[in-house]
């Protein structure tokens, strides 16, 4: 995993700030439980089928749980041209953070 491109939770919400999309790949239970606001949820299991809705113009912020699946995620969309990144340590390092999450 040490070519995938990593931010933290407070580059992260810079980013999103700035006008970076953020991707939830956790699935829709996962999501309805707590997610970030603003957040665009496409499981993980539904990725390769729905990728292609995801903007090609824009930096794609990539968050799970924990950073695992995400960097799947961010693995294959830079494989597919597209410009992401993974935010590391995912929901529970931004809830952590005391970012905010709905």
């Amino acid at each position: 995993m040490s070519n995938i491109p990593e931010i933290d939770v407070n580059e992260a919400k810079s980013r999103i700030e700035a006008g970076s999309v953020l991707v939830d790949v956790r699935e829709q239970n996962e999501y309805d439980q707590e997610h970030i606001a603003g957040s665009l949820l496409i499981p993980l299991s539904e990725f390769e089928a729905r990728f292609e809705e995801l903007p090609k113009d824009k930096e794609l912020v990539m968050q799970c749980r924990s950073g695992a699946r995400s960097g799947q995620a961010t693995e294959f969309l830079n494989a597919q041209g597209y410009n992401a990144v993974n935010m590391t340590g995912g929901i529970l390092a931004w809830a952590a953070a005391d970012l905010g999450t709905e």
